[in-house]
């Protein structure tokens, strides 16, 4: 997948990315898209730190205190197969930029999402997951925005996300846009043999 140029993100959609689904629907999850121009400075989140925080949310911005477990139910209950969590600490372990937020009166993580990439030009950004419980409040977004300036304040300025057809929509005005220039990613796809 070789994609290039830089990013863009005007943040105006309230929705979250993920809905609760009853299975997983792996060969939808190869779509993906790309961002194209700056996003606005750290002060024009949609939702202020202090906002987040008035409303009992905490974010956090390394996995310190991230329960394992308890990401994976939230994983599952988005849709997302469950993960062995010593594969997910060393995913976690090997995560250029994450972040997830915790809902204060339960102590519980409720959105999620993180980026992978070589540093320098080039970054994927994967999982991102908001509890059903508290999706439709601005939480997705939230991070979104967070993580997407993170990267670029590394300046890393090629950004590609992985997104199911159906939540498409929640990427787009934020700047993502599906084959940019024509540019078609490709998925490495190992399929059984048939036995004879």
């Amino acid at each position: 997948m070789l994609l290039h140029n830089q990013i863009s993100i005007a943040l105006r959609t309230p929705s979250v990315p993920i809905k609760s689904t009853p299975k997983y629907h792996h060969k939808n999850a190869a779509v993906f898209a790309q961002q194209r121009y700056p996003p606005p400075p750290a002060t024009n989140f949609s939702i202020s730190d202090e906002m987040l925080s008035s409303r009992g949310f905490t974010l956090h911005r390394t996995m310190d205190n991230l329960d394992l477990d308890h990401l994976n139910t939230v994983f599952v209950a988005v849709g997302f197969p469950r993960r062995d969590t010593g594969k997910i600490r060393v995913a976690l372990e090997n995560t250029d930029a994450l972040l997830w937020v915790e809902y204060e009166k339960t102590k519980r993580l409720v959105a999620f999402a993180r980026a992978t990439g070589d540093g320098v030009f080039n970054a994927i950004i994967w999982d991102v997951i908001v509890d059903p419980s508290f999706q439709g409040i601005g939480l997705g977004k939230a991070v979104m925005e967070r993580l997407i300036t993170a990267l670029l304040e590394k300046g890393i300025t090629n950004i590609v996300l992985y997104s199911e057809a159906r939540v498409m929509g929640f990427y787009r005005p934020m700047g993502f846009v599906a084959d940019p220039d024509g540019i078609r990613g490709m998925v490495y796809s190992r399929k059984q043999k048939k036995r004879k």
